[in-house]
């Protein structure tokens, strides 16, 4: 296999708008085009452009195809209606958490489940593994799909302008198809940046036609494209998990405060059913940690690893740290023992090189808009 990175259909764009490239999960993406606070300000203002292509894309079809996701999955899947989606996650059989996802209900028989590009493989492998027995086919549709992504407060207009599809009728997690500038799009209503927006899924070959449309549409509005740098500000201040930081295979939805996305109450038995409900039960009674947000007093960035301080002890673990350019401060997110999470808890620091800077628990989200 060559290690080549995965280039998506916009690379070349990217690049004749001067982006800087990183390298992601496999995947050369923008990491920002100009500054990546203008981006992220775009975003919480007026509206911001996204190449997020690298997204993972596996479509689940058949008569059993609910049945096969109730299974292999921790929601309540079979009961999404057709034209909704859902945020749920994929679990081991020891309740750790193999990847969070989205899924799409498309038809009566038919599913996209949207994975994390580090995790596309592991959820398709596991998904193909779970599918045995079940009258339902697993496909790997990561190359039948470029994904573009409209957030911010603007999102709603820009996108008008360039469908007939009905935008006030699409609630947050809904998803229909429609036309986007004359191409044929999945027109999702979702995103991870804490704004209003909209994911659209499109064919590869139709990428830049829509990026096009939508940038001259949007120009008046203020719309800016935006990389993965600023992706992720506005998620931490969304109080958003990212897999990897928040999510991992050593901890369970409840360890991360997500338990809400286990639905015990379907029917049937699904994987990781036993070892979710213990942790259930030691999250209510006894949690080891919990997440909970820190605001940075002074001007020093936390960053993940690096460890939660009070009364000399090691009591937590930062998991994303960033500053934040709409509170103006340096945040985290942290794994923190129960005993020092209640927010306004006092005498809390991140130890930084050596320096035990003040920090204050708040609860997460640091950020909300205003609806």
């Amino acid at each position: 296999m060559s290690n080549a990175p995965r280039l998506t259909a916009l690379d070349a764009l990217h690049r004749s708008l001067g982006a800087t490239m990183t390298d992601f999960a496999g995947w050369d993406m923008p990491l920002r085009y100009a500054s990546e606070r203008d981006e992220h300000n775009a975003v919480r203002t007026k509206a911001g452009l996204f190449d997020l292509s690298h997204m993972g894309e596996i479509t689940v079809t058949g008569p059993q195809a609910a049945a096969l996701l109730d299974y292999a999955l921790v929601g309540n899947i079979g009961g999404v209606a057709t034209g909704r989606a859902r945020y749920t996650m994929i679990c081991q059989e020891d309740g750790g958490i193999l990847d969070d996802l989205i899924v799409y209900r498309l038809g009566d028989t038919e599913y996209m489940v949207v994975a994390n590009a580090s995790n596309a493989q592991i959820v398709l492998d596991a998904l193909t593994e779970r599918a045995e027995g079940f009258d339902a086919a697993v496909r790997d549709d990561r190359d039948a799909y470029a994904l573009i992504a409209v957030q911010g407060p603007e999102s709603s207009g820009i996108l008008k302008s360039l469908t007939d599809a009905d935008l006030d009728g699409l609630k947050y997690y809904a998803g229909l198809p429609g036309t986007v500038a004359g191409v044929p799009a999945l027109i999702a209503r979702t995103g991870y940046t804490g704004e209003d927006g909209f994911e659209l899924f499109v064919e590869p070959r139709h990428a830049e036609t829509l990026w096009q449309a939508l940038t001259e549409a949007g120009a008046p509005a203020g719309l800016v494209p935006c990389g993965l740098s600023c992706r992720d500000t506005l998620r931490l201040e969304a109080g958003m998990p990212l897999y990897g930081h928040e999510l991992t295979t050593s901890l369970t939805p409840f360890d991360a405060g997500l338990g809400r996305v286990v639905k015990f109450e379907k029917e049937g038995d699904f994987v990781g059913r036993k070892a979710l409900e213990a942790a259930a039960e030691r999250a209510a009674t006894n949690p080891p940690r919990k997440l909970v947000g820190l605001v940075a007093q002074g001007r020093r960035v936390p960053r993940a690893g690096m460890a939660v301080v009070a009364g000399g002890e090691v009591v937590g673990e930062v998991t994303s740290g960033a500053p934040s350019p709409t509170l103006g401060k340096p945040l985290a997110i942290a794994y923190v023992d129960a005993a020092h999470a209640a927010p306004g808890t006092e005498g809390v620091g991140v130890d930084i090189r050596g320096t035990h800077e003040p920090y204050e628990v708040v609860a997460l989200p640091f950020y909300k808009r205003q609806k």
